[in-house]
């Protein structure tokens, strides 16, 4: 009892610190530094508590009582070349290092039934541009910032098979900043519009976990659409010099009420593993993720105004292989591969997300101390480039206050992420 104490106090502070990151669509995996170092190869393996962000049915190989929490620093940036009468002018995102924290216990009830909880973060994305900058009129600040709370049962049907079911309550907090022209006659005035709001949506996540045999294991993991219903406001940076140009100003620059609906994706896992020596494990895998449902991002103001932005993204798929090797019974190295296909659609593309794909490689290494486990990992990502040149999205393509913007291009977009985990066995 005093290991579900010391879970629950380690769950509720992670709770709190819920952060964005860059993500292939706005998808996250980065649940813990083993699995961030193994790219993710976590599925069929699953050995390990964080195995409740990745395939909960494997925490049945888990004895006991189990904790773990860590946190991961994300450091991306790009820049992002606009067109505008024939020049191109280039822009870099703001420096910035966003934290994504992660939290998980298990308990063992008896030989077949396992109680689990995890906290960690399922979406986000975070990028800021220059107020003044050419794009504006389109996004210059975005944030969204998710915690998953997944409560779970795993049962071990026999010594093979295992199964998992968890309940996914997940908070979101939406920002977005943009610039608002004018629209009457004498100087175009920027006015600043920031939209915030948050909310909550219900899933389901379910596992299988396969141990064929001491050297083989096969994992599939589903986790289920989540609908986002997020009601916020709308606030304006009025800089107009009288009321009637503010009368005459499209949206009414007053601030108001604004609400969104957003439709998650669900997604399948499957990871293979294979373990020829004690010390030494293999693991390829994919994760499908549906994001074909993400048809649009509309915006809808009290004051009758409506923002609607098409995506029409196409589905994703992550392929993925890692190894782990134990030069030591305390000490791991690991490394692993992973590649992201594209899932933006170029003809709505908007600054929100200047990425479509991407390569990552990882390395980590782990130590056992008693009772104890310290985990690290660090991963570089390569993002592919987005083009612009035929996106029909509002406040880029051909405005007339951004000079008539007639296409461009996003590039040297990378990241860099550093993590780590500990864990402890009760």
């Amino acid at each position: 009892m005093r290991g579900l104490r010391v879970s629950c106090l380690l769950l509720a502070l992670l709770a709190g610190m819920a952060s964005t990151v860059l993500a292939e669509g706005f998808a996250l995996n980065e649940w813990s530094a083993r699995g961030v170092s193994l790219a993710g190869g976590m599925v069929g393996r699953a050995d390990d508590v964080s195995a409740l962000a990745y395939n909960a049915a494997g925490i049945t190989q888990l004895p006991g009582a189990h904790v773990m929490g860590g946190l991961a620093f994300i450091a991306p940036i790009g820049t992002i070349i606009a067109e505008t009468g024939g020049m191109e002018h280039g822009t870099t995102t703001k420096p910035a290092v966003w934290l994504a924290p992660h939290g998980y216990a298990s308990y063992q009830l008896n030989d077949n039934v396992w109680l689990g909880l995890g906290v960690f973060s399922r979406f986000g994305v975070g990028n800021s541009y220059d107020g003044s900058w050419t794009g504006r009129y389109n996004i210059y600040d975005v944030g969204l910032q998710t915690v998953s709370f997944v409560p779970t049962l795993a049962y071990k049907i026999n010594d093979v098979f295992s199964v998992s079911l968890g309940v996914e309550a997940l908070y979101a907090s939406v920002y977005m900043g943009s610039k608002i022209p004018t629209l009457t006659g004498g100087p175009v005035w920027d006015n600043d519009m920031q939209v915030e709001g948050q909310g909550w949506g219900v899933g389901a996540h379910l596992g299988l976990h396969m141990r064929l045999n001491d050297q083989w294991s096969v994992g599939l993991a589903y986790k289920s659409q989540v609908t986002l219903n997020i009601n916020g406001d709308a606030d304006f940076g009025w800089q107009g010099d009288n009321l009637l140009t503010r009368a005459a100003h499209l949206p009414d620059a007053r601030n108001c009420s604004a609400n969104a609906t957003v439709q998650l994706p669900d997604s399948l896992a499957l990871g293979i593993a294979y373990k020829p020596l004690d010390n030494l494990s293999f693991e390829v895998g994919t994760v499908w993720t549906r994001w074909s449902t993400y048809n649009a991002l509309n915006v809808y103001f009290d004051s009758g105004y409506g923002s609607v932005s098409n995506k029409e993204w196409r589905d994703g798929w992550n392929f993925n292989a890692s190894v782990e090797y134990k030069p030591l019974d305390w000490w791991s190295l690991r490394a692993g591969f992973s590649y992201e296909t594209p899932v933006l659609n170029e003809d709505h593309a908007d600054f929100m997300m200047p990425t479509n794909g991407r390569t990552t490689l990882s390395v980590g290494t782990g130590v056992r101390w008693n009772d104890w486990t310290f985990d690290f990992a660090y991963a570089h990502l390569w993002i592919n480039p987005t083009d612009y040149d035929s996106t029909d999205a509002a406040g880029i393509r051909n405005n007339i206050f951004n000079g008539g913007v007639s296409g461009g291009h996003s590039e040297n977009v990378v990241a860099n992420i550093y993590m780590f985990s500990v864990g402890y066995t009760f």
